[in-house]
């Protein structure tokens, strides 16, 4: 298994697609997502994975994932198992320094949500910061793509 060390943030405005370098759609579920583990089937345009992650280290930075290709076929059956509530976002990829943000344009329940992440090589590496990146939300549960699916961003009374 690997560990993934990853800061999240909201973004500010929508600049970040004049700035991308390419961009995919993603549909996602998630077969489980008890506190501390997750199950997630991905499928992002014509490709397909199955990701296992453990609990969160460090206030949220830190994690185990070990995700792997699946054929799409095996994808699309396996997401008829997923838990109710469907991750449907657009994925843009921007340069910054040595860092590549993961900008997701959420739609559907989540529509008007903008989030960008940073994988590091490190916990205590510090990313050249584009300009379109705003607050900071690692470790914020209600962010995170198997609390979106529940508590989907158009319900939320504190946006």
């Amino acid at each position: 298994m690997a560990l993934e060390i990853e800061r999240k943030f909201l973004v500010l405005d929508d600049s970040f697609k004049h700035e991308a370098f390419k961009s995919y759609h993603i549909r996602q579920g998630y077969i489980c997502s008890e506190r501390g583990r997750t199950v997630r089937i991905r499928i992002r345009d014509n490709e397909a994975f199955i990701t296992i992650k453990g609990p969160s280290l460090d206030g949220g930075l830190t994690r185990y994932e070990f995700e792997q290709s699946i054929p799409m076929d095996d994808a699309e059956k396996l997401m008829t198992l997923c838990d109710e509530g469907i991750i449907d976002k657009t994925r843009w990829l921007v340069k910054s320094g040595e860092h590549t943000f993961e900008v997701d344009e959420f739609h559907g329940d989540n529509d008007g949500l903008i989030m960008a992440e940073v994988e590091l090589n490190n916990a205590s590496e510090t990313p050249l910061f584009p300009h379109f990146i705003g607050k900071e939300v690692t470790g914020d549960r209600r962010y995170y793509n198997s609390q979106l699916r529940q508590n989907p961003y158009r319900i939320w009374k504190d946006r």
